[in-house]
């Protein structure tokens, strides 16, 4: 019998890279027939980039998904959700199986997956967020070139062991200190008498001239943003901020597009990000009018369960979470996963905190991070004294900074509250987003080889028969538009003989052809009122064989996105 899992500490807790790595270790060990850990690479500060692959067995041979989380430094919660996913994964494959709050034919679909789950993309980011608090994007070290370009350096200045941030008196400042909640501070209005303040990053200035103080920005000491360094739609650093030097210049990026290309089984892809409470789905450069229809309404059927397991709603990255009116983002990760992958791909933007403050749903989406008012931070200042224990605004002290003089070091602390849900909050976030990306794997295609027959001919001749069925919601491509991925061919049937030979034309391969699935989507057009019938029995292939001899035969069926499945009969004489 399997060991019993280790506590979960991703319930309670941001885990740092120790704590990870030693919990994933055990998982392994206790379950070596269900569970293997990997690195796919080690970062620039020696840290191992850990997959954990769950499945019905550690190959991963047949269909799989994909999760992973944390690829942006400060957004730690897409960490605790992959663990969770993780630990659910095992729990299908234990005794523990029982008490996963699922319908019991998502459990036996969701158990023939294999769920390759890489919980911490950039483990220096989020291991220098936990013991510093500093602002930081992707990867704790820049690599480009700025010359003498002065930028913002952040650093812990008042000795607190946290880099938060810095208030600078100035009757040009743009920030002044709230009247109803003392500390917080908002932006000025024309009406305010003052005082007034510059807000800047907790740190200092690289290089200095006594006098220019450069603008703040998220990527000032730390190049390039994961997310903008992949290739589908990669664009250099003068159109793409963040994009890096080339596309997968970073260790991180490269190891994942790698793994992808080598198991064309992923047909789903669950990018893990904080906060809002949305998901987000492709296309990210195009309006849903030029979208597959076919793939629209796989969405919306996903759609249905996000909403109802999570509460987020899905919105299309171009419609709703483009930055910049027209101007979509290059080098994402999910429209990697999407158009170059063809996988069920996906981002989640974890923590509702819009929610807890009681701000009504924007359109588009992204406007929730912008159309920020006095009642709403208000509101946020009081949420986080009553609920989350303070833990976002930190009063203000008096430093001697070494360059600016006279400063106040304070303010916003967003790692527990803001970027990520308290403490508290991870048991329900861990198990909705599990409970969900288990209906998600569910979908998957399924190959069985089913009424396989020896008919005997005579003359030492027998015919070989059988019926090669897909079973899942998904056609054996997966998504409607990865049919047309050049590397996504047709399943192929082999037949394997010891003794028997094959005299059937075309000998012992014959070409089985993509087999469609029985689910069609949500709202798809195809599935009409007035007109409600099946495409015929496209989910089946009847085949045969013409053999000569004894002995035993195997016929194994394979394809890129479903692995090989394989039945065997015995000839007698």
């Amino acid at each position: 019998m399997a060991r019993s899992i280790d506590p979960s500490p991703h319930r309670r807790e941001y885990p740092d890279y120790a704590t990870l790595s030693r919990v994933l270790r055990h998982w392994a060990a206790a379950h070596p027939a269900h569970v293997r850990l990997q690195s796919l690479a080690r970062t620039p500060a020696g840290r191992e980039l850990w997959l954990i692959t769950v499945g019905p067995g550690t190959t991963g041979d047949g269909p799989a998904v994909w999760i992973d989380g944390n690829m942006h430094a400060a957004e730690l919660a897409g960490c605790n959700a992959a663990m969770a996913i993780a630990e659910t994964a095992i729990r299908l494959h234990t005794a523990d199986a029982a008490d996963i709050p699922l319908p019991a034919p998502v459990l036996t679909k969701a158990r023939r997956v294999t769920f390759h789950i890489l919980p911490r993309l950039s483990p220096d980011g989020a291991e220098a967020v936990l013991q510093s608090g500093r602002v930081l994007r992707s990867v704790p070290r820049n690599a480009r070139r700025h010359g003498d370009r002065p930028r913002w350096h952040p650093a812990d200045i008042d000795g607190d062991g946290l880099a938060l941030t810095m208030r600078v008196p100035d009757p040009t400042g743009d920030y002044v200190e709230d009247e109803k909640e003392p500390g917080l501070m908002r932006p000025r209005e024309i009406d305010d008498a003052g005082p007034f303040f510059r807000l800047y990053p907790e740190g200092r200035i690289e290089p200095f001239d006594g006098r220019t103080v450069p603008q703040p920005d998220f990527l000032s000491d730390n190049s390039p943003d994961l997310n903008r360094n992949f290739p589908y739609d990669w664009a250099p650093e003068e159109d793409q901020h963040g994009a890096g030097p080339y596309p997968l210049s970073e260790p991180q990026s490269r190891a994942v597009a790698e793994f992808a290309q080598a198991h064309p089984q992923i047909f789903a892809w669950l990018n893990l990000h904080t906060f809002g409470g949305v998901f987000i789905r492709p296309p990210g450069a195009a309006a849903d009018t030029s979208m597959d229809r076919d793939d629209l309404a796989m969405y919306r059927q996903v759609e249905t369960w996000a909403d109802a397991l999570t509460g987020y709603p899905m919105v299309s990255g171009y419609e709703e979470f483009t930055y910049e009116p027209g101007r979509p983002l290059h080098g994402d990760l999910t429209d990697f996963a999407f158009h170059q992958q063809g996988c069920l791909a996906m981002v989640c933007e974890l923590w509702d905190i819009f929610a807890r403050l009681g701000v009504e749903r924007q359109h588009p989406f992204v406007t929730h991070y912008t159309r920020i008012t006095q009642d709403d931070l208000r509101a946020l200042a009081r949420w986080d004294r009553e609920h989350n224990q303070g833990r976002i605004l930190k009063p203000w002290r008096a430093v001697d900074h070494p360059q600016l003089g006279d400063v106040e070091v304070g303010g916003w602390d967003p790692r527990v509250g803001l970027f990520n849900p308290p403490y508290e909050q991870l048991p329900h976030l861990c198990d909705a987003i599990a409970a969900f990306w288990l209906r998600v794997a569910a979908l998957a295609p399924c190959v069985t080889i089913d009424d396989l027959y020896a008919a005997p001919l005579g003359d030492d001749l027998t015919r070989i028969t059988a019926t090669v069925r897909n079973t899942g919601y998904l056609s054996t491509y997966g998504m409607p538009s990865a049919r047309r991925l050049e590397w996504n061919h047709p399943l192929y049937a082999h037949l394997e003989a010891e003794g028997p030979e094959p005299v059937t034309t075309g000998g012992s391969r014959q070409k089985v052809g993509h087999l469609h699935g029985w689910g069609h989507g949500r709202f798809n057009p195809r599935a009409t009122l007035f007109y409600p019938f099946s495409p015929g029995n496209t989910g089946e292939r009847r085949l045969s064989w013409l053999v000569r001899g004894h002995g035993d035969v195997t016929i194994r069926v394979t394809g890129p996105r479903t692995g090989t499945v394989s039945a065997s009969i015995h000839i007698t004489g």
